[in-house]
This record gives structure tokens, sequence and C-alpha cells, in this order.
């Protein structure tokens, strides 16, 4: 017994000087998140039982979520944190994005956000985009949003804004790729063009938010939220992932029953955070757990 004690205060010891990455974050509003590998899980909600989540028609819209990516994606790969009427991913540099970061505040190591979003153009489907910067290995509230003629992407209190409307489609029949909505990817590459790759997304998602309004009043600063999500009369699906550790079934909080199935060992993560300040009588308690 004695022998164990001393190995674990070693251990404590050790650990004292390691920056709080080496270790999973604590949650931004608080409980457990969606754990993804950035090899073959995902979490899915199946297209034949659910079809497309927003309805025909929608053009005042919020999608957002917490998100803190781990891993960068190789070069050719765009990691896919959300998909269906529209594509969340995040991209790494690879050097032949100069044109790109000369429009936006980017700096070296950070990632590039970018959505792609379905609309109805003419009867026959297109495709938009917006890129802004994205800082690896730490939490950051995301969000796109539409609602007259702004369309908007939000990462933490930066925007990027469109000066046009967006109808989402709900006719996915020219998808090349799963129908599904997803968080995470597929479970598998899927090359999209001349070897650049539809990827898993490797990090932490939380508190999943999907609403039939634009919720964001971009004019203002400092409008980051700071809280769990909540539910309204707007909330067509909310995902907090605070079912216990290793849990593979998510429960749709919005009380619409879209419960989204972890795939590939998708699961809930137990938070184990280590602060570089933080108090030795404190990590040892979460060690001794």
């Amino acid at each position: 017994m004695i022998h164990r004690h001393i190995l674990t205060c070693l251990f404590v010891i050790a650990l004292i000087p390691l920056s709080a990455k080496a270790f999973p974050p604590a949650s931004p509003a608080g409980g457990n998140y969606l754990v993804l590998d950035g090899v073959d899980d995902y979490a899915v909600l199946d297209f034949k039982t659910y079809g497309v989540l927003l309805p025909k028609g929608t053009d005042e819209f919020t999608v957002e979520a917490w998100i803190y990516p781990t891993t960068p994606p190789a070069g050719n790969v765009y990691a896919m944190i959300l998909s269906q009427q529209m594509e969340i991913r995040v991209m790494s540099d690879n050097g032949q994005r100069e044109n790109v970061k000369e429009r936006i505040d980017w700096e070296t190591g950070d990632l590039f956000l970018f959505v792609r979003w379905h609309i109805t153009v003419g009867g026959g489907p297109a495709t938009q985009g917006r890129i802004i910067a994205l800082s690896p290995n730490q939490w950051n509230h995301i969000a796109f949003q539409s609602k007259e003629k702004e369309t908007t992407v939000i990462v933490n209190d930066a925007t990027s804004i469109l000066p046009r409307k967006t109808t989402l489609a709900h006719d996915l029949l020219h998808f090349q790729h799963p129908k599904d909505f997803t968080l995470g990817g597929f479970g598998k590459k899927i090359e999209i063009h001349d070897n650049f790759f539809r990827g898993p997304f490797a990090g932490y998602i939380d508190e999943v938010r999907i609403s039939t309004v634009a919720r964001y009043d971009v004019g203002k600063k400092g409008f980051t939220p700071r809280d769990k999500f909540k539910k309204d009369h707007e909330t067509l699906a909310l995902w907090h992932f605070d079912e216990p550790g290793g849990t593979r079934i998510f429960s749709d909080a919005s009380g619409h029953a879209h419960h989204l199935v972890g795939e590939g060992g998708a699961s809930t993560g137990i938070p184990l955070a280590v602060e570089p300040h933080g108090k030795l009588a404190t990590t040892w308690g979460r060690l001794k757990q």
C-alpha cells in the first residue's frame, strides 16, 4: 500500500509542470462532451429516419457549437465538424492558401474554419462558402446564422458577414457523400476531387444547438455564450453531451427526439482538467477518483 502511495505522489509531482493541453480540457459549459479520435468515430442522425433537420424554405436559422480541435488534419483533408444541409469543417495550412490568409485575421498555427452551405438557385443545387481563422487546442464557440439579407460566420466574437440571403436546400439528391446529419465526419475519408478528402475531426465537441432564429446580434461586442445553451420555441435540436462518460447515445434536450448515435467508438468523455497553476490537492483528488 505504501509503495502505491509513493508512486502516486511521484506521478502527481511529475504532472505539475505540464501544460493543461496534455489533458482533456474542462467543458466550457460544465459537464461532459463528445470525444472524437479523428480516425473513425462520429455521431449521426440517420437520414432515412430523420430526413433533413431544417425544413424546406428555411432562411432564418442558427447552427452553433463549442469545439476544441486537437490534432490538425492533413493538408489535403477537410476535417468535418458538422454535415448535412451545410458543412462546417476545419483545414490546416498547406502552403496553398496564401490568398485566404491575406483576407482574414490569421496567425501561424491557426486552422481555417470553412462553412459551406447548400442553397437552391433556379431549382438546382449551388454552394457558397466563408472562411475564418480558428485556434487549435482551445475551446472556440462557432456559429453560422442567417437572417433576411445577412449571413454570418462567428468564431468567438469574430464575425465574417456576407450581405445576402441564404435559403437552405432540403433536397439532397445531388450529394456524393452521406446525407445523414453527422458530427465529426463519416467514419472514413471520402474523396472530393484531386486527392482532397472530407475526413474525420479530432478533438471535442460540446453544446450543439440548431435554431430556427438568428440568435446573435453581431453589432454588439462580447456576445460569446457563458453558460449552457437553453431551449426555447425556436430550438430544433440541442445536445449537451452530459451523459455519463462512455455513453454512445446522446439525448436531444430540445424535446424533438433527435437523439444522436455514436459510431466507431464516439462517446462522451469525463473531463480531467489539470490547470497549469492548479493546487496539488485538487490534482491528486481528481487522479484518485
